[in-house]
């Protein structure tokens, strides 16, 4: 089994997180998916952004959440990583649907409604990715258990993540009397017995997030379905080696 390499808000140690010269470089690199975050603005228009405040990867300050789309598109996401990346933008979900379409990579769209309560998110988002013709190589991820539940209401059939960095007494059970398809884990709750639990039950286990040489080894060596990473270089580099000593 092939442990898929998922680039965290892109190539986030290279460039600006959740921004497309991070995105374009994980793609240059050969992830094989991109993770990141989706909130809705002020009027509805779903965006990538990680945290609900804009504050640390922009020039402005406040929530999303009481940003227009036309408003927070006025706002710098590059200069706070680096002068060179001044002017990259919160990019918005549709263009980055645009950019994706026609490369083979996998998606793993966190919903982050676990703070904000942020309505109809799900189905706004589900109809996009419909719309771009995405929805099978996608996995949409939350923190928060009744937007998963809410998620297959929509459509059964989609793959739907639960995300976690809590210990949980029967985690398998939980997560799939949700529904979902997938459990996202800190790396620290990464056990043998929890891998040998899930494929047990047909649920995929990806691990977040994964940086360091040891700890990604370790990740293939347990053959977890994906890891993410904000080092996809780093990451693909110890696949290959890992590869080549089963070879």
């Amino acid at each position: 089994m092939k442990t898929l390499i998922y680039a965290h808000r892109g190539a986030s140690k290279r460039a600006p997180e959740n921004t497309f010269p991070a995105f374009e470089i994980a793609y240059q690199m050969g992830a094989d998916g991109i993770e990141t975050d989706v909130q809705l603005t002020k009027d509805g228009v779903p965006v990538l952004i990680h945290d609900e405040n804009v504050r640390r990867t922009t020039n402005g300050t406040g929530f999303v959440q009481d940003y227009t789309y036309e408003e927070i598109q006025k706002l710098d996401a590059g200069t706070w990583f680096s002068e060179k990346f001044e002017g990259a933008h919160i990019p918005s979900l549709a263009h980055f649907l645009n950019w994706v379409k026609d490369k083979s990579l996998k998606l793993n769209i966190e919903l982050k409604n676990n703070i904000m309560e942020y309505k109809n998110l799900e189905s706004i988002v589900y109809d996009m990715l419909v719309a771009h013709n995405v929805l099978d190589r996608t996995v949409l991820s939350s923190f928060n258990p009744e937007s998963i539940q809410r998620m297959k209401k929509i459509d059964k059939a989609i793959p739907t993540a639960f995300l976690t960095s809590n210990k949980t007494r029967d985690m398998v059970s939980f997560v799939k009397e949700l529904g979902a398809t997938s459990v996202h884990i800190k790396y620290r709750l990464l056990t043998q017995k929890l891998v040998n639990q899930c494929q047990q039950n047909n649920l995929a286990i990806r691990v977040y997030t994964v940086n360091r040489e040891a700890q990604l080894a370790r990740c293939f060596k347990l053959q977890t379905d994906g890891i993410i990473t904000d080092v996809p270089n780093l990451a693909l580099k110890q696949r290959k080696l890992y590869s080549q000593t089963m070879n």
